[in-house]
């Protein structure tokens, strides 16, 4: 299996190669596994002909740009970060139904930031992490996915003037996994939890405006370290849209109710939830409502995939 994996490697460096020539690409990179096997691979491939950018939309978990630039500068590999978050929320104002939020992303990501970033660059190929369950899920209809460009209605070769390339469309989560590990990549990537698209903006039912996404952002940064070792496939906070009746100084509040998800999966096709201890989730739950303010009501998810997606949006 190792043989075949590093194979695969040698394979992709290869295409890209061959595909890009002396052209210039793009790498987008997130910090996710996806991004991070794709931008490693193209580095490889094309040196100083790879371009790599991280795209602050303003929707990332507790400082991610920098830690994302501090991990790649190990490589060799400058990432030039990018401030769109303006963008973003400009985008997403008064949007709460899930689908519109997403193809607000999409629109602000492909149709505005990433049109400048393009042309400014002189970019002619895109590399991109597209997966196999990415693909497997938008043709099956459960959700759009915002890199499957021609299920969101783009023609970036018609429209843009780039190709994209997608290395690792023959592979799932714990394929991407392995090949990470092998690319060298440390253990904080490859065995990094899934992170959704839409980012932040996914875990907020409703609006997802700076003041909803700080709440969320806070409660990401106390669910992850919570259970961080609890060696869960994936755990983290949602902000619902609802509110709920509380008590907090002696007095009626009506405050916020955050959702934890913590659940078991090799590739995330399928989940179940995570037998969690209580003394950890009653210690969740106390960060959550006492640190945040507003937040009042804690519930755990103990909804398996299927019936339920793992992300909510």
């Amino acid at each position: 299996m190792l043989k075949n994996y590093l194979t695969f490697i040698n394979r992709k460096i290869k295409e890209i190669k061959e595909i890009v020539g002396e052209e210039k690409a793009l790498s987008v990179l997130s910090g996710g596994v996806d991004s991070s096997v794709v931008t490693v691979l193209g580095h490889k491939a094309l040196g100083r002909n790879l371009k790599v950018v991280f795209i602050n939309n303003g929707l990332m978990r507790e400082k991610e740009p920098e830690s994302v630039v501090k991990t790649f500068k190990k490589f060799g590999i400058k990432v030039k970060v990018v401030d769109a978050q303006n963008n973003f929320f400009r985008a997403l104002r008064g949007k709460t139904d899930p689908e519109e939020k997403r193809k607000a992303i999409t629109a602000a990501f492909y149709k505005d930031v990433f049109r400048k970033i393009v042309k400014e660059k002189k970019i002619k190929f895109l590399l991109q992490g597209t997966i196999l369950t990415d693909i497997e899920e938008t043709v099956a209809g459960i959700k759009r996915q915002h890199n499957v460009l021609v299920q969101i209605g783009i023609l970036p070769e018609k429209e843009y003037g780039y190709k994209v390339i997608e290395p690792l469309i023959e592979l799932r989560k714990d394929g991407v996994r392995k090949v990470a590990k092998l690319l060298g990549l440390p253990k904080s990537i490859y065995q990094r939890m899934p992170f959704p698209g839409p980012a932040l903006s996914a875990r907020v039912i409703g609006e997802a405006n700076p003041e909803r996404i700080a709440i969320v952002r806070k409660a990401t940064e106390i669910v992850e370290g919570e259970l961080k070792n609890s060696g869960a496939f994936q755990y983290f906070a949602v902000l619902m849209q609802d509110k709920a009746t509380g008590i907090r100084n002696n007095k009626r509040e009506f405050g916020n109710i955050i959702i934890i998800r913590c659940i078991e999966s090799t590739d995330a096709r399928k989940a179940k939830p995570t037998k969690l201890p209580w003394r950890v989730l009653e210690k969740i739950t106390k960060r959550l409502t006492t640190e945040i303010p507003g937040v009042n009501r804690v519930c755990y998810d103990l909804t398996p995939k299927p019936p339920a997606t793992i992300e909510y949006i």
